[in-house]
């Protein structure tokens, strides 16, 4: 998509501008839809592969338990908990349904182990590689590039939009190569940018965008979306043009990417989200995304898409300013998706914030956890 990396806007019905927007992960009843992806990402892909090639194997040891994706999720929270400094990353091995964990030395293995996952010798801890991510926020914040963590590789994986060129490509190219083996740089034909648009099209004066989930607060109904939409709109509706249904209460874009929106009348808030075949998927509670696991996205303009979270407390620098702490996928969205929900099963796990590409060519899509916006809005869901 044409123009430099910028976070999600309300999308006009012929909007001179757009906004993508992403959902997330498959159940077994949509295993069917397929996401598809950029030759761009494929290659960058690629190079993290190799990557991956030239760490050690992971440690052999009887295999634990299977896990569910959000099992998983936990385990890796209280693990990391317990190693401490030590601490150096995990992800979702979904095909044989289990938690690997990354670890300096043999003696965290053996707790790694023992608290039923599967261990892994990697060179760098998680506090490393956070200090690499610093250097780049302090020395290389550049509209148009992203970065986050890749435990699959143990390094910070930071992406440049196709807008990224001249002096700025050498700034980053340059503080990239300062780190040494913590990072690597890798270059997308796309465009970062926010999108705009439980799944169903909300609608403001002048902008379209998604709505997340439905959500309460003392009793009350109200629904989340994306910060950069409910900055922008004010009071929404169900349909173009149609009553007032909904009005912003709070949000916060840029830094995070959540929005907060009250309930005016007795429209239908179920806790569901819209899987647009004629049915709904429940969403019983909140949940945390791990690496490697399977998620699915409901968007209003490309409705459901699934793909698999690629990392997590993700960076990335729209022309806006920069959102931290986000949910990397390769689910495919575009403009009008902005808000809509990112869900495993029951589980709410993000809002969709922006990203690159579109649903022909795939793309890659970062998501506001959901957790983090039900904590500072003091909603639930429901």
């Amino acid at each position: 998509m044409p123009g430099a990396s910028r976070p999600g806007r309300p999308a006009r019905p012929r909007p001179a501008w757009r906004f993508a927007l992403k959902h997330a992960r498959p159940t077994p009843r949509h295993a069917a839809r397929h996401s598809l992806r950029s030759t761009a990402l494929a290659a960058a892909g690629a190079a993290l592969l190799l990557g991956a090639a030239a760490l050690p194997a992971a440690s052999a040891a009887p295999s634990p338990d299977p896990l569910t994706a959000g099992a998983a999720a936990q385990l890796a929270a209280d693990i990391s908990a317990q190693l401490g400094p030590a601490a150096a990353g995990a992800y979702y091995d979904a095909v044989n349904r289990r938690l690997v964990v990354n670890v300096l030395d043999e003696k965290a293995a053996d707790r790694v182990r023992a608290a039923g996952a599967e261990s892994r010798l990697v060179a760098h801890s998680l506090a490393t590689l956070d200090a690499a991510r610093a250097t780049l926020k302090e020395r290389a914040s550049v509209p148009g590039s992203s970065w986050a963590m890749d435990p699959k590789t143990n390094r910070v994986v930071v992406t440049a939009d196709r807008t990224v060129t001249g002096e700025r490509l050498a700034r980053l190219t340059e503080v990239v190569d300062s780190l040494g083996d913590r990072a690597t740089v890798t270059r997308t034909a796309g465009e970062f940018r926010p999108l705009v648009a439980g799944g169903q099209a909300i609608w403001g004066e002048g902008g379209r965008c998604s709505l997340g989930f439905n959500v309460t607060k003392g009793g009350k109904p109200y629904f989340l979306t994306a910060g950069h939409c409910t900055e922008a709109i004010a009071s929404w509706s169900a349909k173009q043009g149609g009553p007032v249904i909904a009005k912003t209460q709070s949000g916060s874009f840029p830094g995070d990417d959540y929005g907060l929106a009250k309930y005016t009348g007795d429209t239908p808030h179920p806790s569901a989200v819209d899987l647009y075949d004629g049915s709904r998927q429940k969403i019983s509670k909140a949940g945390q995304a791990t690496v490697g696991q399977q998620v699915t996205r409901s968007g209003s303009t490309t409705k459901v898409h699934d793909g698999e979270v690629t990392a997590l407390n993700a960076t990335v620098n729209y022309k806006e300013g920069a959102v931290e702490g986000l949910i990397r996928t390769d689910v495919c969205a575009e403009p009008g998706d902005s808000g809509g929900s990112l869900f495993d099963g029951e589980s709410a796990l993000g809002l969709t914030s922006g990203g690159n590409g579109n649903c022909t060519m795939g793309g890659v899509t970062f998501f506001q956890p959901v957790g983090e916006a039900l904590q500072k809005t003091g909603t639930q869901i429901g």
